[in-house]
């Protein structure tokens, strides 16, 4: 997985989110105050810091603009070599995909044996999703990681409850202060501490229990608190915000919910910035039908698409396993809940723009998972190993194009571009390997470009007009598009493309037609 990541990192351009959140994280370290970026708290970023620390990227403060202009700027203009940059940014998050990988064999293995937890770590290790948001440095996978192992350390408190529910008050701490998604997490993980810490106390009266229980989840959730205070605190010890673009305000219930909350007064802004995000309508594209707003659907048909057969089949038979098989019962609801909950609340959002906003679910899945091997039954070990060994044939097969990979059933990810669009396909992520094609094959051509991305073509050495400002008789040679520009091509684009010849794929992201 560490290989498979490593080498994903190093041949990748930025995605469109990575310079917003490198930039993000080096202004932290220069200025040290709360100004990019506030729609997300800042640990994931402080995590990416980490390693933009070692890169030591020169950066203007005073530069004007948006936080995308921002993280263009750097990467670009500043002189900084955005490759090094780049991949020093995303080694971090590697790392912790990595140690969640462990808390992902552990937990299987406390519940299930080192078969189950073997197993675990195996549909983990080989997941294209986890593998592909892994590598980058974005929030995705370190909030849906840290929601994991506050379920595991919940878990773990069923016998010392004193010793795991402050580290998983911790952990989920981690989770919120990274992403604000992971707030529906916080009420089902202190629910699950009740429950931890009435299984902790099997011979005291009922209503003793109820009071430690609720005593134990309060804890929790002043620890998680805490986190969130730190990671804002840790930035700037005066809580200075200064947001580089206009806050948009809150109103009603949300303005008076928000208001409650015992955070920091930037995360309550950002929470008002989700709240404007969330109220835009966006494009949406799922299986080939381009739509305006969202569908409740998307996110499980999303995830049908790209979860490989073998860790859905696995993780729904392991599901089964914990509800019906009596000793594994009381695992159910921390495998079960945490996900169902955090997917049913993504399901209303209105941005249908890839299973990066559900990874939970195959970490979640891989656990569930070694409830299968755990059956006494001579053929679930190994029916179990077969299926992780086809997971690992699968993801594999992509390697390295993992962003756009989807399973065997709908087509692998050569036909992706079909069926979905946006992070779950086409990032930006190709523009590097697209010089380098352009260079070999199609030396000295004519280049027509529409590129989907935060990367800057010319700076790799592709050069290409955009063919939607000139008249359609002028446009011969190569007509380059992102797939995502594909899939939502309208009017001159998509007469374009109607009579034209596709020739060539680069990273199962960008098309190449020749006119």
């Amino acid at each position: 997985m560490a290989a498979a990541m490593i080498t994903t990192a190093v041949e990748q351009t930025p995605t469109i989110d990575e310079p917003v959140y490198v930039a993000t994280a080096t202004d932290y370290l220069h200025e040290h105050r709360l100004r990019y970026n506030p729609e997300h708290p800042p640990l994931g970023k402080l995590l990416i810091a980490a390693g933009v620390a070692v890169a030591d990227p020169r950066m203007d403060p005073p530069y004007p603009g948006t936080q995308q202009d921002v993280g263009r700027h750097l990467l670009y203009e500043s002189g900084n070599d955005p490759w090094r940059l780049m991949l020093w940014a995303r080694l971090p998050v590697i790392v912790l995909t990595l140690v969640f990988g462990l808390v992902v064999w552990a937990f299987a293995r406390e519940v299930t044996g080192t078969a189950g937890g073997l197993a675990a770590l195996g549909l983990y290790a080989f997941s294209p999703d986890v593998i592909a948001h892994g590598s980058l440095a974005t929030l995705d996978v370190p909030a849906a990681g840290f929601v994991l192992t506050s379920a595991w350390l919940v878990w773990r408190a069923r016998r010392r409850p004193v010793l795991f529910l402050p580290p998983a008050g911790g952990a989920l701490g981690a989770a919120v202060a990274t992403k604000m998604s992971a707030l529906p997490a916080v009420p089902v993980v202190m629910l699950l501490a009740v429950v931890s810490v009435r299984a902790a106390r099997p011979g005291t009266e009922r209503w003793r229990k109820v009071l430690v229980g609720l005593a134990g989840a309060v804890v929790l959730a002043v620890v998680a608190g805490a986190v969130v205070w730190a990671a804002y605190l840790v930035v700037d010890p005066r809580l200075r915000f200064d947001p580089a673009e206009p806050v948009p305000s809150v109103h009603g219930l949300r303005a008076r919910l928000t208001g409650l909350l015992p955070l920091p007064p930037a995360y309550r802004a950002g929470m008002g910035m989700q709240f404007a995000l969330e109220d835009r309508p966006w494009q949406g594209y799922l299986f080939g039908h381009l739509y305006t707003g969202s569908r409740w659907y998307y996110l499980p048909a999303a995830l049908l698409v790209k979860t490989p057969l073998g860790l859905l089949a696995l993780g729904a038979a392991g599901a089964v396993a914990a509800l019906a098989v009596r000793r594994l019962r009381p695992v159910a609801p921390y495998l079960l809940l945490p996900p169902a909950v955090l997917l049913a609340t993504a399901m209303t959002g209105s941005r249908d723009f890839g299973t990066r906003y559900a990874l939970f679910v195959p970490m979640f899945l891989a656990v569930t998972g070694a409830c299968v091997p755990a059956l006494r039954r001579r053929w679930a070990g190994p029916l179990a190993a077969l299926v992780v060994l086809g997971v690992a044939v699968s993801s594999l097969r992509t390697f390295p194009y993992y962003l756009p990979y989807s399973n065997e059933a709908f087509g692998g990810p050569a036909a992706t571009h079909r069926l979905l669009h946006d992070s779950n396909v086409d990032w930006g992520q190709d523009l590097g390997r697209l010089a380098d094609r352009l260079r070999e094959r199609y030396p000295g051509e004519r280049v027509w470009l529409v590129y989907k991305g935060s990367g800057v073509p010319s700076y790799y050495g592709v050069h290409g007009d955009d063919p939607r400002q000139v008249p359609p008789d002028r446009v011969h040679g190569l007509l380059v598009v992102s797939d995502s520009a594909v899939a939502k091509a309208r009017g001159r684009l998509a007469g374009l493309i109607d009579t034209s010849r596709a020739i060539d794929q680069v990273g199962d992201s960008i098309t190449v037609y020749r006119r």
